[in-house]
């Protein structure tokens, strides 16, 4: 297949034999260990557009280039649905399955029936459309591309919400993930609600905590 402007070669070929329209389906917060997972599908015009010309990759643009182009997708796609599976549902279930349901349920929000759905990197059992994992979609097809920001900024915006009612853990600075002053927060304070339960550095963290409290109340 030939390159084609903005990430474009998927889609054009899909559309051409007839697949269309092509959504593309990416996940932002699988490796935190607070807050949810976020799943974002999008389908795009088929057409080149130049708010669209810097799209790549979320985690290759910087804070301010994504919420331009968040706001660009949104004004642009065709179609796009944002899901957010919380951290109670993750522990519950697993993140693999939180991260299949989550894709399932955000093809099904868009407004429009795909003709094929482009996954970064694996499959999604039980879409009702054709389907292709591509590996390392998020910087080669635009669909997933759009999808990277949307499920990208969202869950960056509802985790500083969520800041809010747990200030002692920094989260603006590291969104959830695994950083050392994350980890060194929950030693001091404990796990909230919205940390992941079934992840061994939380479990390990909290439980430091607790004994700590106890031997300062011994």
């Amino acid at each position: 297949m030939r390159r084609l402007k903005q990430l474009r070669t998927y889609e054009v070929a899909l559309d051409k034999a007839g697949f269309g329209p092509v959504a593309g389906v990416d996940e932002a917060g699988r490796g935190a260990c607070f807050g949810p997972i976020t799943i974002a599908a999008c389908v795009l015009p088929p057409k080149p557009q130049s708010a669209l010309a810097e799209l790549t990759d979320s985690k290759k643009l910087t804070a301010r280039k994504r919420d331009v182009l968040f706001d660009a997708v949104k004004d642009i796609a065709v179609a796009y649905s944002v899901v957010h599976i919380p951290a109670a549902e993750i522990d519950r279930r697993g993140i693999q399955h939180a991260n299949i349901d989550g894709a399932r349920r955000a093809v099904a929000g868009l407004s429009v029936q795909p003709g094929y759905v482009l996954i970064d990197a694996f499959r999604i059992p039980g879409l009702p459309s054709p389907q292709l994992p591509v590996v390392g979609g998020d910087y080669t097809a635009r669909c997933i591309a759009a999808a990277s920001v949307l499920a990208k900024v969202s869950r960056d915006r509802l985790v500083c919400e969520m800041a809010q009612k747990f200030p002692q853990y920094g989260l603006e600075g590291h969104k959830g993930y695994s950083t050392k002053v994350h980890m060194d927060a929950v030693r001091r304070h404990g796990a909230s609600p919205e940390h992941r339960y079934s992840y061994a550095n939380v479990r390990d963290a909290d439980d430091f905590y607790w004994q700590s409290s106890k031997k300062g109340h011994a």
